[in-house]
């Protein structure tokens, strides 16, 4: 048994925060949310009344090796960023690259307080080994373009060998998106999803262009596009970016399979274009957040993705109620979780994960915060750089600017090493 001792607590579920602690087992659940000093056992972290407690962050959809890639491709717009300068990179990565861009993306995410990420790109066993070594909880997929069958082959594999690992992987089928993957082996990759209960993670609808070759080519619907290849029967299904599917065929893919992933910053930055948010949480869908990879963002800080996608919306209708600070917590908490598949994960209840970010809110920014209005001090005046420890099962991964499970140093010295290999 141990316990995190007087912490102010949040979660989604909660109207105010509760003052308190957090009491976890040894199988890394949470067993009570206590008094402050209600809590028996080794006091992993005590909070001393000025830390506050609230779910770890996940990030749910992103590229974590494209670290490596970080700054090469710089104020590009989609089509031409991937294919001139992406993709021939991409060729040159090598196992050893992936796993180093991995490693240094975790050291990103844990000192920011993200415990879950969802992952796709290639050698995702690298990905996958550095996941469980690291302490992190992922969903995974090896990105499928064409109608590769080895590719996918790769991916059931994956699935083989990683699905389930600690109870910390939970691995998904990848197909890259409606450009790179012909309709009928989506349909394929669909029904082979169906059958073996595997997730699907795809990027939908980024730019406005994809938009007019549904309109153009395909003379189909999006909507009607999603259940014709099968996609919308897969057990999760996370549609990334979703930036120009139209507001009104929304209602079509309200299901409670199907997660949206909103990517503010890195649809700003590439000119693509907003998602429609707002119409997405009116209806009651299951929003998430992510960061995308960290060559289009450039950032894996899921508390930028917050704030922005907080306040974007906002300046854009004209209207300040909208996409609380709340609503994208829970976006960047629950929501991630569940639309990937993770059970008991984004919550501080009792019998859930201890999946745990510990944020510092004594400092000045944080002047006048209290249990009513601890989400919205989070949100718009916090920082990745206020979190003071990441625990994921209730082992701390990261306290007080220290790695507990990684090497941050050798990462570090080997990615630059890697970079230098790619960019040659």
């Amino acid at each position: 048994m141990t316990a995190i001792r007087d912490v102010l607590i949040w979660d989604s579920e909660r109207e105010r925060a509760e003052r308190g602690d957090i009491e976890i087992g040894s199988d890394g659940r949470i067993t009570a949310v206590l008094p402050p000093k209600g809590a028996k056992g080794e006091i992993l972290f005590d909070g001393r009344g000025e830390t506050a407690a609230i779910p770890g962050l996940v990030n749910a959809h992103t590229h974590v090796s494209m670290t490596l890639l970080r700054g090469i491709a710089e104020e590009l717009p989609l089509m031409e960023w991937l294919q001139t300068k992406i993709f021939p990179a991409e060729d040159r990565l090598l196992p050893q690259h992936i796993r180093s861009g991995a490693e240094l993306a975790m050291l990103e995410m844990i000192s920011g307080g993200t415990t879950c990420f969802a992952d796709m790109y290639y050698f995702m066993r690298e990905v996958a080994s550095a996941t469980l070594a690291s302490g992190m909880r992922a969903a995974l997929c090896r990105g499928i373009t064409g109608d590769d069958a080895r590719k996918l082959n790769e991916n059931l594999s994956l699935a083989e060998d990683f699905g389930g690992r600690e109870g910390r992987i939970i691995v998904q089928l990848g197909p890259h998106a409606p450009y790179t993957v012909p309709r009928d082996f989506l349909a394929r990759i669909a029904g082979i999803a169906k059958d073996r209960g595997l997730g699907v993670h795809f990027h939908w609808l980024e730019t406005e262009g994809e938009l007019k070759t549904f309109r153009d080519e395909y003379k189909i619907s999006p909507s009607e596009y999603l259940a014709q290849a099968g996609l919308l029967d897969a057990p999760k299904l996370l549609l990334a970016h979703s930036v120009w599917h139209p507001s009104d065929e929304l209602g079509r893919v309200n299901r409670s399979n199907v997660t949206l992933v909103h990517n503010p910053k890195s649809n700003l930055k590439l000119g693509s274009g907003y998602a429609p948010v707002r119409e997405m949480l009116d209806l009651g869908m299951n929003v998430a957040l992510g960061t995308d990879g960290a060559a289009s963002n450039n950032r894996l800080d899921m508390w930028d993705e917050m704030r922005a996608a907080a306040l974007m919306h906002k300046g854009y209708h004209k209207d300040p109620t909208l996409v609380s600070a709340r609503d994208v917590l829970k976006m960047a908490t629950l929501a991630g979780a569940a639309g990937m598949g993770f059970e008991g994960v984004g919550l501080i209840k009792a019998g859930w994960h201890a999946d745990i970010a510990l944020v510092d809110i004594s400092g000045p920014r944080y002047v006048g915060c209290d249990d009513r209005n601890l989400p919205e001090f989070l949100v718009y005046s916090g920082s990745s750089r206020d979190v003071r420890a990441t625990i994921v099962d209730g082992k701390p991964l990261y306290k007080d600017g220290c790695f507990l499970t990684m090497d941050s140093q050798e990462i570090v010295a080997k990615a630059r090493e890697h970079r230098r290999d790619i960019t040659k």
